[in-house]
């Protein structure tokens, strides 16, 4: 799952190089908290939100297989 929102949002910005997931694990839920550069946090997160709730939509469709509820956090 990391690596597929790390393409994702990669594609999305300006600077993928500073693009970090960082993964927390629980024993049904896994919070993947996303931190990209600050010029680059409107293009992820869209107008009203759009963008965001895209990504995180991509991601639970993805994440059926797994059992495990992913929960999608940007990180400012």
């Amino acid at each position: 799952m990391k690596e597929f929102l790390i393409e994702i949002v990669k594609s999305l910005v300006d600077k993928p190089e500073q693009v970090q997931i960082n993964q927390i694990e629980g024993t049904q839920t896994v919070v993947l908290e996303l931190k990209v550069a600050n010029s680059d946090l409107g293009k992820v997160i869209g107008k009203q939100g759009r963008m965001a709730n895209a990504i995180r939509t991509l991601l639970n469709a993805a994440s059926g297989k797994t059992r495990k509820r992913h929960v999608l956090e940007i990180v400012g």
